[in-house]
């Protein structure tokens, strides 16, 4: 008899449920990065998120004798579907024991959902924007996870390969080695681009003031990912949360900001200190003691994590994004810093990645994300 169980989150305390396994899933896992619970929260309540003002979204829990063994969201992203005219349900917060049946029960579920929605395929695994956490690990499965970036087991690979899923793009992740001085040819390539295009670098001291400009790196941020796979540009509701939200908290030398003689934005890098095995001991709580744990790791750590970089489409390829990094450079070594991961990027995405090249880097996590047809 079949005792797998399908169960949709219909209440708050489904959704605590839905958010708590994977910590049960990955608890004692070194690798895994837990999320602050507050945060997924607020980011699966329809009543907190506003990309609900143009997505659908469901979430779902498999249980087996009572007990959760899986879970899975479905999300329809409208932007996404008119901007490029498919009809592809999103899937996304998949997590599931090595149970090919339960991993066949939560994917079926969508896609039941999904050609009830009118839709012709599903992909993932995908969030609501470019701002949640995407792509499946297929290698890197032996390197620390962030707070922005997904891990999961390697047998999840082989669960999607078994239910007819096929590739459609793939992130990459990046380990550079900071180097200890700048080279004085960087240095001088730096003062020509400054030059040539009348560019200037901004030096705040405090997060305070790198907010004003916050606005203006979101919608420089919609320009320079606008043709990016699966890119949904952010509304101003969202830019405004999400610059409540993190604004305050980023360490400001580690911030590079490149202003026009307009002040308009040319191109920014927003990196933070990696936070992984402070929210590991956080356990995904800033109370009572996890906050502690995160206050260390923003002042005391050898790692940065590069979390938004970007670079205005009309400045691209003449030299800004690596002035970027430049300046980001200067901060770590000052900083004591030794090590930088990048935030996942497209692997077709050639001119970011391409920078890499110039540096003591190395591919260390690659991400998929998956397609098929319902």
């Amino acid at each position: 008899m079949n005792n797998l169980e399908i169960r949709k989150v219909l209440t708050l305390s489904d959704l605590k449920k839905f958010i708590d396994f994977q910590f049960r899933l990955y608890k004692g896992n070194t690798f895994w990065c837990p999320p602050l619970i507050f945060d997924e929260l607020n980011t699966l309540r329809k009543d907190k998120n506003p990309a609900f003002e143009y997505c659908d979204a469901e979430y779902w829990i498999a249980y087996r004798d009572n007990k959760p063994v899986g879970r899975i969201a479905g999300i329809i992203n409208h932007k996404e579907s008119e901007r490029w005219s498919e009809k592809l349900a999103r899937f996304g917060w998949i997590d599931f024991y090595d149970d090919p049946e339960v991993s066949k029960a939560l994917i079926e579920t969508v896609k039941e959902w999904g050609r009830e929605k009118g839709m012709t395929g599903i992909h993932g695994p995908l969030g609501f924007t470019d701002m949640d956490p995407e792509g499946m690990m297929t290698e890197g499965f032996d390197q620390i996870s962030s707070l922005s970036a997904i891990y999961n087991y390697p047998y999840y690979v082989s669960h999607m390969e078994q239910l007819g899923f096929r590739k459609i793009t793939d992130w990459i992740q990046f380990e550079i080695k900071i180097p200890d001085v700048i080279p004085d040819k960087v240095e001088r390539m730096t003062r020509i681009v400054l030059d040539r295009y009348k560019l200037h670098l901004l030096k705040p001291g405090k997060a305070s003031e790198i907010r004003p400009y916050a606005s203006k790196m979101f919608r420089m941020y919609n320009e320079a990912f606008h043709d990016l796979y699966g890119f949904t540009a952010l509304t101003e509701r969202q830019m405004d949360i999400y610059t409540r939200q993190y604004f305050d908290f980023i360490r400001p030398e580690f911030v590079s900001l490149v202003v026009d003689e307009n002040d308009e934005i040319a191109g920014f890098g927003i990196t933070m200190p990696c936070l992984a095995k402070a929210l590991q001991k956080a356990r995904g709580r800033l109370f009572p003691f996890g906050f502690i744990h995160l206050l260390r790791a923003m002042r005391w750590n050898d790692t940065i994590h590069m979390y938004l970089i970007g670079v205005r489409p009309d400045y691209q390829g003449k030299g800004v994004l690596a002035l970027v990094y430049h300046e980001l450079n200067k901060a770590y070594i000052k900083a004591g810093i030794k090590i930088a991961r990048t935030h996942p990027q497209l692997e077709e995405n050639f001119r970011a990645i391409s920078i890499w090249k110039n540096y003591d880097a190395r591919v260390n996590i690659r991400r998929r994300c998956w397609v098929t047809e319902i």
